[in-house]
């Protein structure tokens, strides 16, 4: 197999030859290098800037940094003649005050975690609606004989209810369903119902305090915009909390999370009703709004300027926390990296009188490790019209060696996304890396069932799903992920510059073909 997948590689390279690679667009591409790419990612990822927080002095410091680079690279300022678009943001600090089950108290962050957005509120009760995994279906349903309004719930936030055979009840197969893979149908199904706090109850809390810290209890930043148009059912608070707490909360009702498990599988029945529980806490958020900023570099283009290609990066981390900085080398100042180099071979292009037919906009975004709000600011506020950008090309952790090609091959890119809207981008994708950068393109994401969902966990979504098509660009996860050890000397700067590249050959053709890009499909 080794031999024939030798074979396969070279065969592209020959036809290359044969074909005749375009020497213009080798040209360029070759400035993308490691050594530029270390010289930008050792000062993005450097202690300097902190981990570029949102909202915080190292992520201003990386913003600025960016725009400079667009300036002297030439690039356009498109926001009324600035290269920042101010993306309003809120930052919300939630405070425990107090939080004590049957006379026991327990700490936020340390023993469970609050998320939450709203005023300071007393509860003492001495009882809570158990209201199961909370699934509302025609099959199985947790809330149709409960009111759980204005009322203290407790809820599974883990699987769902299973028959005999260990199948799904909802599915009716071993594949899980939406209520298990979606990470918000649960919760939004019992916040509609106006409960006055939800307990979620989990067996990986202790894994996750241990894990994040306390990113668990940094203050939560959302859209201003988005969030003026959540209606306050949704900002219902929920205390995550462990099963022996859980347990604690039951005692009362002499009971425990395990048995009520056990027997809405053995019963196959919702078991939700109120039971005996005594919680006393007080808690209450904060709120405050402030700015950060996307920057943007536009290459204006020539007989087909009006169309647009937008290149994206996120450029924020988890910044400083308490002391210890998230550096963020691969995630993602290997991306933004990318952004600069393909960057700066469009603009020398276009000042040796190569410039791309149809425009570029260059932008890295803030807020994607708060849930891609940067991205998803620029798609409901875009500064050129949604209806002429032709593709999103997104390079999200494209500098290290993933868990999978860790002891095998490290001359590949996952491609992801590539022909979810459009049938011609994967295959101009595909000619680009068989022609000039020869790597092993892993469509592994692109599984409907990847339980990761990688393809909807970074920026290019925000273009999907408006019928943009997109590739995500990604070297795939690895043990520093989210950790102070993703540092620049973890980086192969090598294979940075070689997806890069590819990223730019793309572009290349999509910007200078004669046709737009056809979207021939409807999966976002």
């Amino acid at each position: 197999m080794k031999r024939i997948l030798s074979l396969l590689f070279f065969i592209p390279a020959f036809c290359g030859c044969i074909m005749g690679q375009d020497p213009i667009q080798q040209k360029y591409a070759s400035e993308i290098s490691p050594e530029t790419a270390k010289a930008h990612l050792s000062i993005l990822a450097s202690a300097e800037f902190e981990g570029r927080g949102t909202g915080e002095p190292g992520g201003e410091k990386a913003a600025a940094y960016i725009m400079e680079e667009f300036k002297k690279l030439g690039l356009a300022a498109p926001v009324n003649g600035s290269h920042f678009q101010p993306v309003k943001l809120l930052r919300t600090r939630f405070d425990v005050k107090k939080f004590a089950i049957a006379g026991k108290s327990f700490a936020n962050g340390r023993d469970f975690y609050f998320v939450g957005g709203r005023a300071e509120t007393k509860v003492n009760t001495k009882d809570v609606v158990f209201i199961g995994y909370g699934i509302s279906e025609s099959k199985y349903d947790d809330l149709s004989s409960v009111d759980i309004k204005g009322k203290v719930v407790l809820v599974l936030s883990e699987g769902e209810p299973k028959d005999p055979q260990g199948n799904s009840l909802i599915t009716g197969t071993d594949t899980p369903s939406e209520w298990v893979t979606s990470r918000t149908k649960r919760l939004q199904n019992i916040t509609a119902k106006g409960p006055k706090l939800i307990i979620a109850v989990s067996s990986a809390i202790k894994e996750s305090i241990e894990r994040f810290g306390n990113r668990l209890t940094q203050p939560r930043i959302a859209l201003e915009e988005e969030t003026a148009a959540t209606s306050t059912s949704n900002t219902t608070p929920v205390a995550n909390i462990s099963t022996e707490m859980a347990d604690l909360l039951l005692a009362n009702a002499k009971t425990t999370v395990g048995e009520l498990k056990e027997k809405i599988d053995h019963t196959q029945k919702s078991q939700s009703r109120n039971y005996k529980a005594k919680l006393n806490t007080t808690f209450g958020s904060i709120t405050e709004p402030f700015i950060s900023n996307n920057v943007l570099g536009y290459l204006e283009g020539t007989d087909l300027k009006d169309q647009l290609l937008v290149i994206t990066a996120h450029y924020d981390h988890e910044g400083n926390q308490n002391g210890t900085i998230f550096f963020g080398a691969d995630d993602n100042g290997s991306g933004t990296t990318g952004v600069l180099e393909i960057a700066r071979a469009f603009a020398k292009a276009k000042a040796d009188g190569h410039g791309p037919r149809r425009s570029i906009l260059f932008m890295t975004v803030t807020a994607e490790e708060k849930g891609l709000l940067g991205s998803n600011y620029y798609s409901r506020n875009p500064v050129f019209p949604l209806e002429n950008t032709v593709v999103n090309l997104n390079t999200d952790m494209i500098g290290r060696i993933d868990d999978k090609h860790l002891h095998g091959n490290h001359n590949y890119v996952h491609a992801i996304g590539s022909d979810k809207l459009s049938s011609e981008l994967k295959v101009i994708n595909e000619h680009a890396n068989a022609e000039y950068t020869h790597m092993e393109l892993d469509y592994m994401y692109d599984n409907p069932k990847d339980p990761m969902r990688i393809y909807y966990r970074s920026d290019q979504y925000n273009f999907a799903k408006h019928g943009i098509p997109v590739i995500f660009y990604f070297s795939g996860l690895h043990p520093d992920y989210h950790t102070p050890a993703d540092t620049v000397d973890k980086i192969n700067f090598n294979m940075l510059a070689k997806r890069a590249r590819l990223v730019f050959h793309t572009a290349w053709e999509v910007a200078n073909r004669d046709k737009r890009l056809v979207v021939d499909s409807n999966k976002p």
